[in-house]
């Protein structure tokens, strides 16, 4: 990872964005104050599927757009970040622990361990983890 990471976005967060969802503003809100934003490749896969099945290709193209606009990179998955993901899995996983961290949550929470940096997410899975809320960090 070439600079330092302010944040790394779970798709829960982008997904609530761009539905519109009661708290979206709050969650773009606290994207828009952090500089370097990156979003893990099979994340980014993730929310093309969540919006496509709901939207159609409108949806997917509409989150492409999203990314593209809010300066929002994909990091490439690597060895690294697949046992990371793996790692999250056996600690935090569904009917493992009571944080219940799906296939997607396990790969955003093993990039923002990795990077150091806080997860931007919706919901209170993450919370039973030891990530960093992003909704709790001062980016100023």
């Amino acid at each position: 990872m070439a600079s330092a990471i302010d944040l790394v976005v779970d798709t829960s967060a982008l997904v609530a964005i761009l539905t519109g969802e009661a708290d979206a503003c709050a969650l773009l809100e606290r994207l828009k104050l952090a500089r370097r934003i990156v979003l893990c490749a099979a994340n980014r896969t993730e929310l093309l599927l969540v919006m496509q099945a709901r939207f159609g290709s409108v949806g997917a193209d509409r989150a492409k757009q999203f990314l593209a606009l809010e300066e929002i990179q994909t990091q490439p998955l690597d060895e690294k970040l697949a046992d990371g993901a793996a790692m999250a899995y056996r600690r935090f996983g569904k009917g493992r622990h009571p944080a219940g961290l799906n296939f997607g949550d396990c790969f955003s929470y093993a990039l923002a361990e990795h990077a150091g940096a806080p997860l931007l997410f919706k919901g209170d899975d993450f919370s039973r983890t030891d990530i960093r809320s992003a909704l709790a960090e001062d980016f100023s």
